[in-house]
């Protein structure tokens, strides 16, 4: 890591991560007040509001806005003191994980948001143990300090304990819920405090000399001083001091508190991702590793959006990309189908308002508008026919039969699954014997999600029913063993939308079987995403 070349100044000033949390701990509500001191909004929106006005920028589906959760990740791109952020917020719910891991192959780092009150919970678990398997740096933001919460040793014990990760304080939190009046900033010795009036102002920051100056008196209640000064000693003594290295190589977090919906908080998080954040990292592909700084533009598409404008049936690949200068008007290779393709209304993100991009630097995620050519995992290239590697594919838990409530529109529901399997929304298996498809997805939540947008974005309205299966595996093997296998089950085999084998089976003694009987051919959870 060390050895690297230094970047140049306009790939260095990158930073690109995602934002992680259980539901509800604040993720979306964070990624505004993100915007708002990037400049990129005048005013924040809350998930719930009053009005359309005050909507989030970040969740721009019917259904997001409806039930105040993230349903899609969403990118957006902002400049913050000198440094270009490249932020992906990811949906907090366990029913579209899928989404969420796919986003992490394409980040640096990751914020994880806990809250104060309900410590670490089962979905920022989940997330973190694949932050871990990319050895992700990861910054902690404990959020809601402004309500009852637990005590800060507490939660810093919890995380280490969960998480097996050294926690470094980065600030330290002055009172709890209604005594809560900021933070004492231990990587600058400063004062921050908060004003709970204008949740859109910045908080005041005061520099003092360590916690012996005299002007702290003038800013914080004598009890609440004395209790400050003991837990910050302690802290110091009992806790790792930051240390960088530790951190980007994904062994520590630091951990910063605040109360997001009251802006406070934010603004020390987003300097420290600017100051000790890792600048864009290389990535994997079969063959060598890709470095920022080489000249080729190289990207991959981690996410496919279908319909983000009703308007008109338009997809946008979300491409992050790994090396080069990109410019507008481009031709860059499109590696599956080898043919070339010009770039030419690349879009950047704020939510959900888009600009022409004029240029983007690796490290960058911009949007590609495109008719269906582009799918998940898929490489772009200045001619180099590289593949790259880790994007998953997970095979659905849930099965379930679809079906047009009108037979007239059968045909039309085909292209619309096939468009939601082609996004990664969920996955879509024609079978070999019958009429009909069969949806799987990772939580029942998506199954509603889908028949909503099924009938929003295509006017047509559609059944859910329960299919036989109850899971599937991906078929792998010798050419002549598969078809013969194909021959002998064809009651359970359907094709997914790359025209792929799976086998569906209602009992985990079906897939057993098949192993004991079939032992040359190899059944599947994942398919890796490649060209």
């Amino acid at each position: 890591m060390n050895n690297r070349p230094a970047l140049p100044p306009e790939i260095a000033r990158r930073r690109t991560f995602a934002i992680i949390s259980h539901p509800d701990a604040g993720k979306t509500t964070l990624t505004e007040k993100f915007l708002l001191y990037g400049g990129a909004i005048q005013m924040a929106g809350q998930v719930r509001a009053k009005g359309e006005a005050r909507r989030t920028r970040s969740d721009f589906m019917k259904m997001e806005q409806d039930r105040g959760i993230s349903v899609s990740a969403s990118a957006m791109s902002f400049d913050f003191d000198g440094y270009r952020f490249n932020l992906v917020d990811t949906p907090g719910h366990s029913d579209f994980s899928e989404d969420t891991y796919r986003t992490l192959t394409a980040v640096d780092a990751a914020i994880m948001v806990i809250d104060g009150a309900k410590g670490v919970e089962s979905q920022t678990r989940k997330l973190f143990e694949v932050c871990r398997l990319r050895d992700l740096p990861i910054l902690t933001f404990c959020n809601k300090m402004d309500r009852e919460s637990r005590d800060t040793f507490e939660i810093i014990d919890e995380i280490q304990e969960n998480l097996a990760i050294d926690v470094t304080p980065a600030s330290w939190p002055i009172g709890v819920g209604r005594e809560f009046i900021g933070c004492y900033d231990m990587l600058n010795d400063r004062l921050e405090l908060m004003d709970r009036a204008d949740r859109n102002k910045v908080a005041e920051s005061i520099k003092i000399e360590g916690l012996d100056d005299p002007r702290l008196e003038q800013h914080v209640p004598a009890e609440l001083l004395e209790k400050l000064r003991e837990e910050v000693q302690m802290a110091r003594e009992l806790l790792p001091a930051f240390d960088r290295q530790s951190f980007l190589e994904g062994h520590m977090t630091p951990i910063w508190f605040g109360s997001a919906i009251n802006s406070f908080g934010v603004q020390e998080l987003m300097k420290g991702i600017s100051q000790y954040g890792p600048e864009p990292q290389p990535q994997n592909s079969a063959d060598r590793e890709i470095v920022p700084e080489e000249k080729p533009v190289t990207g991959f598409v981690f996410k496919v959006q279908a319909n983000m404008d009703p308007k008109h049936r338009d997809r946008v690949a979300f491409v992050r990309l790994a090396s080069g200068h990109f410019e507008r008007g481009m031709k860059l290779l499109h590696v599956r189908s080898k043919k070339p393709m010009a770039v030419s209304n690349p879009v950047l993100f704020l939510a959900a308002d888009r600009e022409l991009a004029e240029e983007a630097w690796a490290g960058d995620i911009i949007g590609i508008p495109n008719h269906g050519q582009l799918r998940i995992g898929d490489a772009l290239t200045e001619g180099e026919g590289l593949r790259f590697t880790g994007i998953p594919s997970f095979a659905p838990e849930l099965l379930q039969t679809v079906r047009a409530t009108d037979p007239m529109k059968a045909k039309h529901l085909e292209k619309a699954l096939m468009q939601f399997a082609e996004e990664g929304a969920a996955k879509v298996f024609k079978p070999m014997i019958g009429s009909g498809f069969i949806v799987g997805v990772v939580g029942a939540l998506q199954f509603e999600v889908l028949a909503s947008r099924i009938e929003l974005e295509y006017g047509i309205p559609v059944r859910f029913e329960a299919s036989q299966f109850t899971s599937a595996r991906w078929v792998a093997g010798p050419k002549d063993k598969v078809e013969a296998f194909a021959n002998a089950n064809k009651g359970h085999l359907a094709q997914d939308h790359d025209g792929d084998m799976v086998y569906l089976t209602r009992l985990q003694w079906d897939i057993d079987r098949i192993e004991r009987d079939h032992p040359e051919l190899k059944l599947t959870a994942t398919k890796e995403m490649m060209v």
